[in-house]
């Protein structure tokens, strides 16, 4: 009885094993690979982006703070904004530029000496609610406004993709998505991608011109939970790696597509991932936050280097 109670023991502790590590995925990541737990008890997690020293800023949005994690992994409190930041980019200058929850816009938020808003209208109506972005090497703005809480009595901006150009002047993509929710761009920057919490395609558009895109088209299929009543696959934050694969954090987890759209593996975690972005030495670390939790994996890949995400 003894060494059967000792057998289930180590059964229970190799399936908890099992679950905090990887798959194998061919190029991405060796089978077995730990997820390393960085800390489950943030006031929210949202918006990682790599600094150049490889360390990693997100958000902790429920407490309006910016919190920065070291190559050593140690912690600590990086900013405190009460305009609410959500997603986290670099811009050339090395400033830290935000999509705002609290009051709504895109702005610059770190250093303070060159903090400003850069927009918070469009059509002359306030914003909704921006939740991702991401910058391109002209230094425009793509970001995603799903909606939210609109200002009683003030109409609201349409629930959208856009472009903010270098100029400040915005476009329109699309209108049209059901609920814009994560946003990347392709390596080469010749394809936008977009994530629909509520479909089950993560969308792609040809970029002809810093923010000018083609027809919207669905890039790839993403998987659904078992239990799923709708065809949503809660897709949220997306990154990409330096050959194109895309990661996009899901409700089963972190969905891997090749530059391509093919399925190749899913990374599943204790906690439903929100958004993720490469970070660490050479950007072989895979941070991914959610839920008050922040993961960190080592990749046999690694990302983008010529841009902050």
């Amino acid at each position: 009885m003894r060494l059967l109670g000792l057998a289930l023991v180590l059964l229970a502790f190799d399936a908890q094993a099992a679950a905090l590590s990887t798959p194998a995925i061919h190029g991405v990541v060796k089978a077995g690979t730990p997820i390393q737990i960085m800390g489950e008890s943030f006031a929210g997690t949202e918006g990682p982006v790599a600094l150049p020293d490889g360390s990693l800023l997100f958000t902790e949005n429920r407490a309006a703070r910016v919190t920065r994690i070291t190559l050593d992994g140690s912690v600590s409190a990086y900013l405190t904004n009460p305009a609410g930041p959500n997603a986290l980019a670099l811009n050339a200058q090395g400033s830290v530029v935000a999509v705002l929850t609290a009051q709504p816009g895109v702005a610059i938020i770190y250093p303070p000496e060159r903090a400003a808003i850069l927009v918070d209208r469009a059509d002359g109506k306030p914003l909704n609610r921006p939740n991702d972005l991401v910058i391109d090497r002209q230094g425009g703005v793509y970001f995603t406004d799903p909606g939210g809480r609109p200002k009683p009595g003030q109409p609201s901006a349409a629930t959208a993709v856009y472009y903010l150009s270098a100029r400040k002047e915005l476009r329109l993509i699309d209108s049209n998505v059901g609920l814009p929710n994560g946003i990347q761009l392709s390596p080469d920057e010749k394809v936008l991608y977009v994530a629909d919490t509520t479909g089950e395609y993560l969308l792609a558009y040809d970029i002809t011109a810093a923010g000018v895109v083609g027809e919207r088209r669905n890039f790839a299929r993403l998987a659904l939970p078992a239990d799923a009543r709708t065809p949503a696959a809660g897709a949220d934050g997306i990154a990409v790696d330096v050959d194109g694969r895309l990661y996009v954090a899901t409700s089963v987890g972190v969905q891997v597509l090749s530059a391509a759209g093919a399925a190749l593996g899913v990374i599943e975690l204790p906690k439903r991932p929100q958004n993720l972005a490469f970070a660490g030495k050479s950007k072989h670390d895979l941070f991914v936050v959610g839920q008050g939790a922040v993961y960190r994996i080592r990749m046999r890949t690694h990302g983008v280097l010529s841009r902050a995400k």
